[in-house]
């Protein structure tokens, strides 16, 4: 075991039993999906933004880096600000139509609007 490795294991209490062992999950990045299988949900949501429009892309499957990417080339054809974890895409304004189009032009063809 690794040094230090109390502060994984805090809400392990106690165990009588001589031969345990705790096991820590790995919590391992899903592998990205090519942009053909990418189910991709494009919404506009003003939920909990003040009023303000933003253009949802949700149902990205793969790595953190992957989908701050896809987010980055997003923002920036757009040329708006916004974000991108957790598995959505947050670009600024109301960019339905356009967020579609360039998904559809990158390859991701499983892509449909919502609402």
């Amino acid at each position: 075991m690794k040094n230090k490795d109390w502060k994984e294991r805090l809400n392990v209490v106690y165990s009588t039993n001589p031969d345990y062992n705790y096991e820590m999950e790995d919590d391992e990045e899903p592998n990205t999906l090519p942009p053909a299988q990418q189910h991709l949900r494009v919404q506009l949501d003003r939920k909990n933004r003040g009023g303000k429009v933003v253009t949802l892309v949700t149902g990205f499957v793969g790595t953190d880096n992957d989908i701050k990417e896809l987010g980055k080339l997003l923002k920036s054809k757009c040329g708006v600000g916004g974000s991108a974890k957790d598995g959505e895409i947050i670009v600024q304004g109301d960019f339905k139509q356009k967020v579609l189009e360039l998904l559809k032009k990158e390859g991701y063809t499983q892509t449909k609007p919502v609402g």
